[in-house]
């Protein structure tokens, strides 16, 4: 065993101070099938790793009776991941792991995994910027208020909701990576406007109220906060449960959005699907894909979907979508993100995807083109 931490360029023997002091974890040598094979290290107690919606979690193995416990995790060809140590009932993130996402999870990333330009590495224990233009939304419609916190990239512009917005604030340093894609020309000036879920399970789920909410409460209010902003030009961007409410709104409410930037959304949704043994054995696209085959006219609105490579049961849903949304006029670009259901995979696709809706020069609105990407 001691030629298999040495394969991972781990000095010293296992469980030494010189061996801590020169760990930088994880790390990955090649494995089969064109994969990897990843070393996780944890000093200390009995533990296993967590991985977000990619695995079940993969028991530590101690290394004789030292304090140094082992996994070697066979993963898949371009892979981004988060994932924490479970041990004594608690979550903690990567103590070797510069790369963090909040102050209880790591993110891996096999060495074949696309780069995530203007996606700074972030430390557990890092306090993450935060704009300083904070709205309290009193909501008559939601019943109920939330902050919501809106930030000018290189001085504003179209207005970019962001939803499951606190996720965008907390976990991963949103702000900061549009303020660089912006800088570097890669981005238009753009006004993020993070929008917060209370109870995202019924709010993103095809109900209107969320939507009336925004357009009559919560879009006023950043017209009056002093904040530049192009109320002309709104896009949203959502993953999961928030793609799918992005393009509910697209439908629904025609006129309100130029745009939508839907990650891995949840086009498997009908109405009872989350309460059933499978969520995604309903029919192929759910509740969307019968909307667009009333042929709804899209023409004039901008759709991105993405999808993770890993995420073979959501495919057939998104590929539906993303054929029928086109037929209905929309102008549709399509990629896929080396990753599985998981917002570390989803932020290089954020950026890229907000760029390409926003871009001056583009298809004409009610044209519809098609731009697949199998890598992105």
């Amino acid at each position: 065993m001691k030629d298999t931490f040495a394969e991972y360029r781990c000095p010293g023997e296992p469980g030494t101070e010189e061996f801590w002091a020169a760990v930088r974890a994880p790390a990955s040598i090649p494995g089969g099938d064109g994969g990897w094979e990843t070393l996780f290290l944890w000093r200390g107690s009995p533990a296993s790793i967590g991985f977000e919606s990619w695995s079940e979690p993969v028991p530590l193995r101690r290394w004789g009776d030292t304090d140094c416990w082992f996994a070697e995790v066979a993963m898949p060809a371009r892979l981004r991941v988060t994932y924490q140590f479970l041990a004594g009932g608690s979550a903690y993130a990567d103590p070797y792991n510069p790369e963090g996402a909040g102050g209880d999870r790591s993110i891996a990333a096999t060495p074949d995994a696309p780069a995530q330009p203007h996606w700074p590495a972030v430390g557990a224990a890092d306090v993450l910027p935060l704009p300083t233009t904070r709205l309290r939304w009193t909501s008559e419609r939601l019943r109920g208020r939330r902050t919501v916190r809106v930030h000018p990239a290189g001085g504003g512009g179209a207005i970019v909701l962001l939803l499951d917005g606190d996720d965008w604030l907390y976990l991963h340093p949103a702000m900061t990576a549009f303020d660089s894609a912006v800088a570097q020309g890669e981005l238009p000036p753009v006004t993020l406007v993070f929008v917060p879920a209370q109870a995202r399970e019924s709010e993103y789920a095809c109900e209107p109220g969320l939507w009336e909410a925004i357009r009559d409460e919560l879009l006023p209010l950043v017209a009056r906060s002093g904040v530049p902003a192009d109320r002309e030009r709104l896009m949203v961007a959502g993953q999961s449960l928030g793609g799918l409410s992005a393009m509910y709104a697209a439908l629904e409410f025609p006129g309100l959005l130029t745009g939508i930037a839907c990650q891995s959304a949840s086009f498997w949704w009908t109405a009872g699907a989350a309460d059933r043994a499978d969520p995604m054995g309903g029919p192929v696209g759910g509740a969307i894909a019968a909307r667009l085959r009333e042929r709804p006219d899209l023409s004039g609105l901008r759709a991105a979907f993405d999808v993770g490579e890993h995420e073979r049961r959501m495919l057939p849903h998104c590929e539906l979508v993303e054929t029928l949304a086109e037929q209905a006029g929309a102008t549709v670009r399509v990629s896929r993100s080396a990753s599985g259901h998981d917002r570390a995979g989803w932020r290089h696709a954020l950026l890229r995807d907000v760029a390409w809706v926003l871009a001056d020069g583009g298809p004409a609105a009610g044209s519809a083109h098609r731009r697949s990407s199998a890598h992105g």
